[in-house]
């Protein structure tokens, strides 16, 4: 059992019609279609949160708790260039803001800052969970937020 992303899908080809030149980056949790399936993931990915707690069952709490699914970045990526446009790159969070200048700009940062920019790196919290696509359309040109890490291979 698992989820599907029609809306993810159709939510690329508009932004595909829309978009004349340009890149578009799309963060969010997820993993590419080998990881997406992967035999631990038999159940889907549905998560859900209420009163810092987590729980699988979208069932119990209707109404007072978040619900959430990882995104299939390969079936983004497809649907990206089914509808025309390029995959410009595909990395890890972490990957992304360093190749970026996050590690330079937090030089003359408060620690408070740079303690709050760690949670956007560090592997154990947001870094490695949360992933990256780039797309364009036009003109292709090397994004730096790919220079390092880039994982389009897996896709």
């Amino acid at each position: 059992m698992t989820e599907i992303h029609p809306q993810g899908e159709a939510f690329v080809r508009t932004l595909a019609d829309r978009l004349q030149a340009g890149a578009v980056f799309l963060l969010d949790y997820g993993f590419p279609e080998s990881e997406y399936y992967h035999a631990q993931r038999h159940m889907g990915t549905v998560m859900c949160h209420h009163a810092h707690q987590a729980d699988g069952d979208p069932l119990v709490l209707v109404g007072s708790k978040d619900i959430t699914v990882h995104v299939n970045f390969t079936g983004i990526a497809v649907a990206a260039q089914d509808a025309g446009l390029e995959v410009l790159g595909y990395t890890s969070q972490a990957h992304f803001l360093m190749n970026c200048g996050l590690v330079d700009a937090m030089q003359a940062a408060s620690i408070a800052d740079r303690v709050a920019a760690q949670k956007l790196i560090l592997e154990h919290e947001m870094g490695d969970f949360f992933e990256v696509i780039g797309l364009t359309k036009g003109a292709y040109w090397e994004a730096m937020g790919f220079v390092c890490g880039d994982r389009t291979h897996r896709l």
